[in-house]
């Protein structure tokens, strides 16, 4: 059994969708740090996915410094070592240029996105 939840969903690339499911699963506290994660043999097994692409997320994982992995340990979720709040900040541009791109593709306003937002915020435990 794996230590997150996840439903993949047909038409997303499936990579993008467990790397998302493991970074929202250290975001709520589902997994922490420390914490083993599966090999990349038990996630392709439990997702039912290709072995390469298995690991290709734990990869990604390690290389965004979710995981860390040693030859003797295996795979761990990683101590998070948050620099100073703007740089912080800093991290999520690429993200948020997406964010409003696609709002404004769909015709929404700035208030309809804050709103949308501190919905998602407040269901994962936001203050």
């Amino acid at each position: 059994m794996l230590p997150f939840s996840i439903e993949l969903k047909p038409g997303l690339p499936v990579a993008e969708q467990i790397l998302f499911a493991v970074k929202k699963a250290v975001v709520v506290g589902q997994l922490r740090p420390g914490d083993k994660f599966p090999s990349v043999r038990v996630l392709s097994q439990e997702l039912r996915v290709n072995p390469n692409t298995a690991h290709k997320v734990v990869a990604a994982l390690v290389a965004e410094g979710v995981l860390v992995t040693t030859p003797a340990v295996g795979s761990i979720v990683a101590v998070r070592e948050l620099g100073g709040r703007k740089e912080r900040a800093e991290l999520l541009g690429t993200e948020v240029e997406w964010l409003v791109v696609e709002a404004k593709k769909l015709g929404l306003e700035l208030a309809d996105v804050q709103a949308a937002l501190t919905a998602h915020w407040k269901k994962l435990g936001g203050k």
